[in-house]
């Protein structure tokens, strides 16, 4: 597995990087945003991880700029923990998870763990309902036109389009998408069903996700 580190802090970057090439990871390490943009457009990664604060560009302009070049690679950004609108940001340029600073080792490697392996996990490559179409190939929602989803937000559609008829709790799409992750709460369950909620409009799909925070959420169709 190949994967791009992109984090200006250097002692962090060392540490982090040898961890990783520890683990049987080959590690590209680059030290501010343009380093890692010039290195995505020449090689190909299993997976990328950025620091939002770096010099030249920023985590989020880089995933911004792959994510416009139509480069599905997952993508971790490492954030400090007052930074809650960057965190929302990359979420909303396309971000597969965060984690914030500072943090343990052993989180960090099983956050990118999963991360790898659910983007190939998924044995229903393909599923409808309604108007839309969810494709685990290339994490795609189409309707009238299509949006790549981040690997939470396909995990939370397929959790919904797979029980459409039942109402499915907070606490279950916790259990189910999140797996008892220690950052996740009601609040971060809300935020991924208002961003499905936008991009079923974006998509101009006639289905619809009901339900209210920390309440019950279900799939339904509109005419």
């Amino acid at each position: 597995m190949k994967l791009l580190l992109a984090e200006d802090t250097r002692d962090l970057n060392r540490t982090v990087t040898m961890v990783l090439e520890h683990e049987n990871y080959e590690v590209d390490s680059v030290y501010d945003g343009q380093e890692a943009l010039d290195l995505i457009e020449k090689s190909s990664y299993d997976g990328i991880i950025l620091d939002i604060m770096m010099p030249k560009k920023d985590g989020i302009e880089v995933l911004t700029e792959i994510r416009r070049r139509h480069i599905l690679t997952p993508v971790l950004l490492l954030t400090a923990k007052a930074e809650v609108d960057d965190r929302v940001a990359g979420l909303d340029a396309g971000a597969d998870d965060y984690l914030a600073k500072p943090f343990a080792i052993k989180e960090l490697l099983a956050r990118i763990r999963s991360m790898i392996r659910r983007r190939g996990d998924y044995n229903e490559k393909q599923m409808q309902f309604g108007d839309i179409t969810l494709n685990a190939e290339d994490f795609a929602l189409t309707a009238s036109n299509s949006v790549r989803l981040s690997i939470k937000e396909f995990e939370l559609m397929q959790t919904l389009m797979a029980n459409a008829d039942k109402l499915l709790a907070t606490e279950y799409l916790l259990g189910h998408v999140w797996g008892g992750e220690p950052d996740a709460q009601e609040d971060t369950v809300w935020l991924y069903i208002s961003y499905l909620k936008g991009k079923l409009r974006a998509i101009g799909s006639s289905v619809q996700i009901t339900g209210d925070k920390g309440g019950e959420f279900r799939l339904i169709l509109t005419a």
